[in-house]
C-alpha cells in the first residue's frame, strides 16, 4: 500500500547532480540513507522509470516519490527495570540508561522507555502521539540520565508549555576530547539539519537560536569533564556545540570519532527541574554518574565542584528501581 505521492521537476539550479543528494536537500524529512532505501525499493521514479541513488539529474527531470503506508506499531508493557527518581500521581521521572530508546520508532519494537513505562503505570498522557504515551521530551538513545514523564494531559501540557517557556532548568556532564583553553563560556551558535546528511545537525547561519554554557570541572591529558545548561532545546544541541568549539563529546560516532575505550557518547542528563505541574511547587532532580563515566577516572570532588558551580539547591538524588 501506498500513500502520499509527491513529484518534484528539477530546476536548472539542481541540475547535474546525484538523485540522492538532490532529493536530500530538497525533503528534510528524510535521510540519505532512506532516500536510498527508497529508490533501491521502487519508491522513487526518475522520469516514470526506476533508478539509481547515483543517476545524476537534469533539468525538467521528474522525480516521483510514493511513501509506504506506515506498518502499525502495537505497542506492549515490557517488565523492564526503571530508576525512579520521583513519583507521584501526576509525573514520573526516570534516570534513562545509555542504549534505551525512549519510544517505539522505525525498526524499534520493543525494549525502548515507553514500553517499561507502561507496564510500571496504568496512567500515562495521550497528548503525544500513539507511539509515545507520557513522553513530554526526549534523550538520544546513547544518552543517560533524567527525564519526566506525564501521567495525564493537562501535566503534560503544563509541562510542555515550560519546555516552550525556557521554565526548565536542564544541566548536563559531558566528556569532551582535548584540553578547553577557556574554564568557563557561552556557545551561541544557530543550529539546523545538516544540507547533505539529513540525520545530523549543524551550525549554520539559517539555523534557529541555541545557547549552551559550559564549565570545565576536571580536565585530564584524556579528556574534560565538562558541565553544561543548556537553554534552548535543539536536537543534539549539545553535542554539536561542543564539536564546533574542537571539543566533541567521547565516543560521538556522529560528531566526533569512535572511540576504543567507550561504547556510547558520554553524555549524561544530569540535573533535571522543573514546576510541578499541579502542585507548582519547585522539584530539582539529580542523577548519579553511570558506571562509564565513573570508570573513566573522575575525581570523587569533581561532581562536588559541579554541585558548587550551579550553587546550592535541595534535590532529590536517590533513585529505586521498579
Amino acid at each position: 500500500m501506498k500513500s502520499d505521492i509527491n513529484q518534484i521537476v528539477v530546476d536548472p539550479s539542481d541540475a547535474r547532480q546525484r538523485l540522492d543528494l538532490y532529493l536530500a536537500a530538497k525533503i528534510e524529512r528524510f535521510s540519505r540513507t532512506q532516500i536510498q532505501t527508497l529508490i533501491e525499493s521502487g519508491h522513487i521514479l526518475l522520469n516514470g522509470t526506476s533508478s539509481r541513488a547515483k543517476q545524476i539529474v537534469r533539468t525538467g527531470d521528474k522525480v516521483t516519490i510514493s511513501e509506504p503506508a506506515p506498518e502499525p506499531v502495537d505497542l506492549k508493557p515490557e517488565d523492564v527495570a526503571l530508576t525512579i527518581l520521583f513519583e507521584d500521581e501526576h509525573v514520573l521521572v526516570v534516570n534513562k540508561p545509555a542504549g534505551m530508546t525512549v519510544h517505539p520508532g522505525a525498526g524499534v519494537r520493543s525494549g525502548t522507555l515507553v514500553n517499561a513505562l507502561l507496564h510500571h503505570s496504568r496512567s500515562l498522557s495521550g497528548v503525544s502521539d500513539d507511539l509515545r504515551p507520557g513522553v513530554v521530551h526526549r534523550l538520544d538513545k546513547e544518552t543517560s540520565g533524567c527525564l519526566v514523564v506525564a501521567k495525564h494531559n493537562l501535566a503534560h501540557q503544563r509541562l510542555s508549555d515550560q519546555f516552550a517557556g525556557r521554565k526548565i532548568q536542564k544541566f548536563y556532564l559531558a566528556l569532551c576530547v582535548g584540553q578547553f583553553a577557556e574554564a568557563n563560556g557561552d556557545i551561541l551558535k544557530p543550529i539546523g539539519r545538516h544540507p547533505v546528511r539529513r540525520q545530523k545537525m549543524a551550525v549554520m547561519d539559517r539555523g534557529r537560536p541555541a545557547h549552551t554554557r559550559f564549565a570545565v570541572i576536571q580536565q585530564t591529558n584524556r579528556w574534560a569533564l565538562v558541565l553544561c545548561q543548556i537553554f534552548t532545546g535543539r536536537t543534539h544541541q549539545i553535542r554539536v556545540h561542543l564539536h564546533s568549539i574542537g571539543h566533541p563529546i567521547l565516543g560521538d560516532k556522529v560528531y566526533g570519532k569512535p572511540s576504543s575505550e567507550q561504547s556510547r557518547q558520554m553524555l549524561h542528563a544530569w540535573r533535571l527541574g522543573f514546576f510541578h505541574p499541579i502542585k507548582e511547587n519547585w522539584l530539582e532532580f539529580e542523577a548519579g554518574l553511570p558506571d562509564d563515566f565513573l570508570q573513566s577516572g573522575i575525581d570523587a570532588n569533581a561532581i562536588v565542584r559541579a554541585r558548587s558551580a550551579i550553587g546550592h539547591r535541595d534535590v532529590t538524588r536517590a533513585g529505586k528501581a521498579s
